[in-house]
């Protein structure tokens, strides 16, 4: 994952589930890839998290 990609696509699936469709640098690109999913998978739940490295990550570099 890059440090830089903070923002993550993700799609909620049955069961609790969930799958990280994308990641992005910049919220509005974030934004404006779920209004696409959303027009090409009118069923498909997707939402915008919010998702920085983990503190062991940024010690490991």
């Amino acid at each position: 994952m890059s440090q830089l990609h903070v923002w993550a696509v993700v799609r909620l699936l049955p069961n609790f589930q969930r799958v990280v469709v994308n990641r992005f640098r910049r919220r509005g690109d974030a934004e404006n890839y779920i209004h696409l999913l959303r027009r090409h998978t009118p069923d498909g739940n997707f939402i915008i998290v919010f998702d920085p490295p983990s503190e062991s990550l940024r010690l490991e570099r």
